[in-house]
């Protein structure tokens, strides 16, 4: 890296570096990871290695900015600053202390209001989505399989059976709901043309959401609330809640479905 990176390759080099450091923390532990403690131990070790490897690279590269971490103390100053990295340094953990693929490192850039670069590498599956070179995805469900909607595992959201069923009736398809582990992840699915939306209905962060909903945008889907309202960053608290992303002819009637 160099003072000429732009914004959106240094997005990608740091998260590809918080990646590989992740896999080899994973590969050198010396515990158990089918023993609670030893998985809670990894997991820990690595949300901090990750976070100071981000923070490192951000202080050196690009001093004058502020940046939000899930790892991080929180600092008011952010609210006044022009450019904000939001960073999850490991997002999935759980997913990682089971020895899972599905988790994701988050680096995203939120510049006077918008976001202008964004990040997220999937260390394990060796995918790396970034706004440098966009993975664009065509607005179309494939003929041969059901419109799926992916969800979180262990907090799906309370309507998705509601809603499900009105995306059904209003394409006038099978909806086939999935669940895979990370924010990140799931965008890649949805990216990747597996999946079709992601829905999600609460309790989100903003470093769960920012570097996903970069890499979505630029590559042609539907980021929103569920409400069909924009998502705001570089706020305090800094939570978004709920969200959908996913091709436009798919979230579209997620909203409508939400809005009743």
């Amino acid at each position: 890296m160099t003072a000429t990176t732009s914004d959106a390759d240094l997005a990608r080099d740091i998260a590809q570096q918080a990646g590989r450091l992740l896999l080899e923390l994973r590969a050198d532990f010396d515990g158990d990871l089918t023993v609670r403690a030893d998985a809670t131990r990894l997991r820990d070790t690595a949300d901090a290695a990750s976070h100071q490897l981000i923070v490192d690279l951000l202080a050196h590269e690009r001093p004058g900015d502020a940046v939000l971490s899930e790892e991080g103390a929180d600092d008011d100053r952010r609210l006044v600053a022009e450019r904000v990295w939001i960073v999850d340094p490991l997002d999935g953990t759980w997913e990682y202390g089971q020895d899972r693929g599905d988790f994701a490192v988050h680096v995203a850039l939120w510049e006077n209001g918008v976001l202008v670069a964004g990040a997220v590498d999937l260390p394990a599956q060796g995918i790396i989505h970034t706004t440098g070179t966009p993975t664009v995805r065509a607005d179309e469900v494939p003929a041969e399989r059901p419109v799926r909607i992916v969800v979180s595992r262990t907090r799906p959201p309370a309507a998705i059976d509601a809603i499900a069923a009105e995306v059904s009736s209003g394409l006038g398809r099978e909806v086939e709901v999935v669940t895979v582990g990370s924010a990140g992840a799931k965008t890649a699915e949805v990216l990747a043309g597996r999946v079709d939306a992601y829905v999600h209905d609460a309790g989100l962060s903003e470093w769960d959401v920012a570097a996903p909903a970069a890499v979505a945008a630029a590559g042609g889907l539907r980021v929103c609330h569920l409400s069909g309202a924009d998502i705001d960053y570089n706020r305090m608290p800094p939570l978004v809640g709920d969200l959908v992303i996913g091709i436009p002819s798919v979230a579209d009637r997620v909203v409508a479905a939400v809005a009743g």
